[in-house]
């Protein structure tokens, strides 16, 4: 054997180094299956042309062409999973826009079904979320110019390289700083968070201990409403003594000088009136 390479191994040789490198069986599986889902579309939508609609055959094409897009769908779904709503509710949607997207479709106009039908299915999950997702329904116009307003927030974030104040949002997009805190408020409309719920993980108090507090005065009211109710059953000079003992805050001297009777008759009264409104008191009973 001599040392010497033939022509055949150096051109398998410079062919193996300039070749580009071979993708993994883990990396070709989603662009093969992509690359098949758009072969069948293609065959589908051929079939689909040629019979009439409304027949079982274009019906089970039609189911076809849904299940072997649905793909689609659940890749447009994930665009909004941080909306915080259950993933199934969005792709239920996402394929009601399929449906219209196939139903809508010509394959003559040599446009890829895939780039036809994102925008139908995305469309249809954004007026989901417009339409009934919100806890407090908005104006379309606020929405969509809330949307405006979180595109220039972002652009102004990243041009500052801090949150840009309403000021500057509102010269940026053209209008009034009012509007532009009306759709901040807007957006803020797809959930409600419960008056009761937990603690947050900061530690802060709930959302009921921060809006408000018990007023001790409250279990006054119906206190002095009750003795309101009691006070005018009693004779009118009764009433004028305990308004003197416990308004005024006189002495049963000064009372007793106040109304020109003993000391004496002025403790019987009280203990009298005392009596009267003790058995006058349904609560008590």
């Amino acid at each position: 054997m001599t040392d010497e390479l033939t022509n055949e191994e150096v051109a398998l040789t410079v062919s193996a180094s300039t070749a580009p490198p071979q993708e993994t069986p883990q990396e070709a599986a989603p662009r093969s299956r992509g690359a098949d889902t758009r072969a069948l579309t293609q065959v589908l939508f051929g079939q689909l042309k040629e019979l009439q609609p409304g027949t079982p055959e274009h019906n089970r094409v039609r189911t076809a062409l849904i299940e072997a897009n649905l793909p689609l769908v659940r890749y447009a779904a994930a665009r909004f999973r941080s909306r915080n709503e259950p993933m199934e509710d969005v792709i239920q949607v996402g394929t009601i826009g399929l449906i219209n997207a196939i139903d809508r479709f010509d394959p003559d106009r040599g446009v890829q079904f895939p780039t036809f039908a994102m925008p139908t299915v995305v469309g249809e999950i954004k007026r989901y979320f417009r339409d009934n997702v919100r806890t407090v329904h908005v104006p379309r116009r606020l929405h969509e110019l809330w949307v405006q307003v979180n595109g220039a927030t972002e652009d102004l974030t990243t041009a500052f390289g801090r949150t840009p104040t309403t000021a500057e949002i509102a010269q940026r997009l053209r209008i009034t700083e009012d509007e532009v805190l009306s759709c901040i408020e807007a957006g803020r409309s797809y959930h409600a968070t419960s008056l009761e719920a937990a603690q947050e993980g900061d530690g802060l108090p709930g959302l009921l201990d921060r809006l408000g507090y018990e007023d001790p005065a409250l279990d006054g009211v119906e206190h002095r409403d009750l003795v309101r109710h009691l006070l005018v059953q009693l004779p009118e000079r009764e009433q004028r003594i305990l308004l003197l003992r416990y308004y005024s805050n006189l002495t049963q001297s000064q009372i007793s000088a106040e109304l020109g009777v003993s000391q004496m008759h002025v403790s019987r009264l009280l203990a009298r009136s005392f009596q009267r409104l003790r058995s006058a008191n349904r609560i008590d009973a």
